[in-house]
């Protein structure tokens, strides 16, 4: 089952529809459409919360000027994350071995790295 996203303001219920990030360097709150996925440096927001949003003193508001509509999932987004479940669950998956100088190597998306030692014994 799909997580649904609820505002992030205290108290509020409602559905997520837009994300909140602050721009610290630039002193500016963006108001944008559902991110994709929760970041853990932005706020999701519902209709109303995403429509009257201040910003202190100082800062500017940027807003997304279209409408805020809840995501849609499809039967292809559940597909989607089914197929992907199946394929990282498979035993028969090659992994990538990548033989490298001094007995390192790369499997999956992890990586052996030699000690500072090791490396300047080989340059």
């Amino acid at each position: 089952m799909l997580s649904v996203r609820r505002c992030s303001r205290t108290g509020c219920t409602e559905l997520a529809v837009a994300t909140l990030t602050y721009v610290y360097a630039d002193s500016t709150a963006v108001v944008g459409p559902l991110a994709t996925q929760a970041e853990p440096h932005s706020y999701d927001l519902c209709t109303g919360h995403a429509h009257n949003l201040t910003a202190p003193r100082g800062w500017e508001v940027v807003r997304f000027e279209g409408e805020f509509a809840p995501p849609q999932h499809t039967g292809e987004d559940l597909t989607a994350l089914a197929d992907a479940v199946r394929e990282a669950g498979r035993v028969d998956r090659p992994v990538e071995v990548v033989a490298r100088p001094g007995g390192t190597g790369r499997r999956g998306h992890l990586r052996v790295l030699p000690t500072p030692d090791e490396d300047s014994a080989d340059g």
